[in-house]
């Protein structure tokens, strides 16, 4: 645990230009946990992808078309920090187009209707989203999140600016050493060294795991031990952010589709990828407007 890493003085800023809806304060409840949202602002805390090092951000929407990020790290990394929320809050992706999924889609058009301005925020990084599929395997998500605290803890970062303390998840080389950690068990923590390895060695970068096609970057994500193929899809979907995926192994989801469609509940999961063609370019994105659907009615897991 460290002081903060810069003076208010130093602070270097970026902007990013927002096309198509997005709602700032919406984004801000789905990072409750993991961020601290205050009055038209969100502030994160995260490790910086590539380099590997510590970074945190205070961001604004000044206007509709535009949010402003405040970077609290090196100026070198700057450029970095600014991409990555970007990314963090899908404005990487233009959705100038998205209400055309509407006008050709029932479901979606009903699900755009309740959430307004409502894109898909992920994970910090693929890194990230893989070391929380390796916490929630076969254990409960509260579990899990205390499990994630205490790394957090023992082995991140916390970053402080204009008084509030935010703490960053831990570096992969934090992690790629473990040998022993309460709570995590043999089998778990040799899955966590083996997923911050991948991400020392540069096998878990957001953008080539998107540039890839879908079935490559799975391949890609199962290769890492302890990574299956549900876990695979959460990953490319939630952490490096693919606006396109269906996810065929979201067994949820294909029962709201199921009963959405009048589909018999035994329909083949090519069905429902059929159907779901009427989302794209932004199969993912529908996909997430309905886990937000779910979770503000009932209580959910992270993903």
């Amino acid at each position: 645990m460290t002081a903060p890493i810069l003076n208010p003085i130093d602070l270097p800023a970026g902007e990013i230009a927002v096309r198509g809806a997005f709602d700032l304060a919406a984004a801000a409840r789905r990072l409750v946990q993991h961020g601290s949202a205050g009055p038209g602002a969100v502030r994160l805390a995260f490790p910086v992808e590539g380099p590997w090092v510590h970074a945190g951000a205070l961001i604004r929407q000044s206007c509709p078309g535009m949010v402003e990020v405040e970077v609290i790290a090196p100026v070198e990394v700057a450029a970095r920090v600014v991409g990555q929320v970007r990314r963090m809050f899908s404005l990487d992706v233009d959705a100038a187009s998205f209400l055309e999924v509407a006008t050709r889609d029932p479901i979606a058009r009903r699900l755009m209707a309740r959430h307004p301005g409502v894109r898909p925020v992920l994970f910090s990084s693929p890194y990230e989203a893989a070391c929380w599929a390796v916490l929630t395997q076969g254990r409960p998500v509260a579990q899990a999140e205390r499990c994630r605290q205490r790394l957090v803890g023992r082995y991140g970062r916390v970053i402080e600016h204009e008084g509030v303390r935010l703490a960053s998840f831990p570096v992969p080389q934090a992690l790629a050493g473990l040998t022993e950690e309460p709570g995590l068990g043999r089998f778990r923590l040799a899955r966590l060294r083996a997923v911050a390895r991948a991400a020392v060695e540069g096998r878990l970068e957001a953008e080539e795991l998107r540039a890839l096609p879908i079935a490559e970057a799975l391949a890609r994500l199962r290769a890492i031990p302890g990574i299956g193929a549900f876990s695979a899809e959460q990953i490319l979907q939630n952490g490096a952010g693919h606006p396109d995926l269906f996810p065929r192994l979201d067994t949820r989801l294909h029962r709201f589709l199921h009963e959405q469609y009048s589909l018999p509940p035994d329909s083949p999961v090519q069905n429902l990828e059929e159907l779901a063609g009427e989302w794209r370019p932004y199969r993912s994105w529908v996909a997430h407007l309905w886990r937000v659907d779910q979770e503000a009615s009932v209580e959910g897991a992270r993903w």
